[in-house]
C-alpha cells in the first residue's frame, strides 16, 4: 500500500501570485502538441499544413480546450454551484475541467482555423486527433498533483493501492495513474499505430472518439463517483462520464463508417 505524496499543488509563488502545477500541467501538454505536430509536418509533410501554421493552430485549440473544458465542467456536471458563483468560473487551477466539454470547445476552435485556412475541417482533425493524447496524459497527472479524482476503493493487498488525504482511512485505486497512462500513452500508441497507413478522411478522429469513449467508460469503473452525481449512479448504475462516453461511441462508430466511404476526400482541400 502506498501513501499520497502530498505534493503541494503550488509549483511557484511570486508575491501574491501562485503558479499552480494543474496549469504547468496544460502547458506542457500545449507545448508537446506544438514540437510534435510541427516535427510530424517537417518528416511526413501535409496537405495543407505548415510548421508555422502550427503556432495558430495550437492557440485555436487551446482556446477551446480551456474554455470548452471549464464551461463543460460547470453545465455538464456543477450547474447548481456555478451559476450561484459565477466568478468561481474562472479558478481553473482547483481543477474542474471536463474532456466532454473541451473536445466540442476544440471541435469549435479547428472550425474556425480550418474556414481561415479554407481547408477541410476534418482534415485538421484528423492530425489534431493523434497528438491529443498527449495533453490527456499531462492533465491527468495535474488531476493526481492535485490530489482529486481518486478512485474506489481497492483491495487493501493491491501493492499500489493509494491512501488519499481526503479519501478515507482505506487505499483506493490511484484512477488519475490509470487514466494517464490509458487515455494518454495506450491511446498516443494506438494512433500512431493507425496512421501509418492512409486513412479516409474523418476516420482518424472517429477513431479517437471511440477509443476515448471505450476507454474513460472502462476506466469509471475504477474512479470514485463525484458525490454531487451519486444520485444519477443510484438511478442508472453509471457515472456521469460514462454517460457522456456512451453517445460519443456511437456517434465516433457512425461517423467512422460513414468516413469510410470515402465521402470527405474528394473535399479535403475544399474550403467549407
Amino acid at each position: 500500500m502506498l501513501i499520497y505524496p502530498s505534493i503541494n499543488p503550488v509549483a511557484l509563488s511570486i508575491g501574491q501570485f501562485n503558479i499552480h502545477w494543474y496549469g504547468v500541467m496544460y502547458l506542457l501538454g500545449f507545448l508537446c502538441f506544438l514540437y510534435v505536430g510541427k516535427w510530424r509536418i517537417k518528416h511526413y509533410g501535409h496537405p495543407v499544413l505548415t510548421p508555422e501554421m502550427m503556432d495558430d493552430f495550437l492557440f485555436y485549440g487551446a482556446l477551446g480546450v480551456i474554455l470548452g473544458g471549464r464551461l463543460g465542467y460547470c453545465l455538464f456536471y456543477r450547474p447548481e454551484i456555478y451559476l450561484l458563483h459565477p466568478l468561481d468560473l474562472f479558478k481553473t487551477w482547483d481543477g474542474g475541467m471536463s474532456f466532454h466539454g473541451g473536445l466540442i470547445g476544440v471541435c469549435l476552435g479547428v472550425y474556425f482555423f480550418s474556414r481561415k485556412l479554407k481547408c477541410s475541417f476534418l482534415l485538421l482533425m484528423d492530425f489534431a486527433s493523434v497528438l491529443v493524447p498527449i495533453g490527456l496524459f499531462f492533465g491527468r497527472v495535474g488531476n493526481f498533483i492535485n490530489g482529486e479524482l481518486w478512485g474506489r476503493l481497492c483491495d487493501p493487498n493491491l501493492p499500489w493501492g493509494m491512501l488519499f488525504p481526503d479519501g478515507g482511512p482505506f487505499p483506493r485505486h490511484p484512477s488519475q495513474i490509470y487514466e494517464a497512462l490509458a487515455e494518454g500513452v495506450l491511446l498516443f500508441v494506438i494512433m500512431l499505430w493507425y496512421i501509418r497507413k492512409p486513412r479516409a478522411i474523418g476516420q482518424t478522429c472517429s477513431l479517437f472518439v471511440i477509443c476515448y469513449g471505450v476507454i474513460r467508460f472502462g476506466l469509471e469503473f475504477f474512479r470514485e463517483p463525484d458525490l454531487f452525481a451519486t444520485a444519477v449512479v443510484k438511478i442508472t448504475g453509471l457515472s456521469l462520464g460514462q454517460l457522456y462516453s456512451i453517445p460519443m461511441i456511437i456517434i465516433g462508430v457512425v461517423f467512422y463508417v460513414w468516413a469510410g466511404t470515402g465521402k470527405f476526400n474528394s473535399a479535403s482541400l475544399q474550403s467549407n
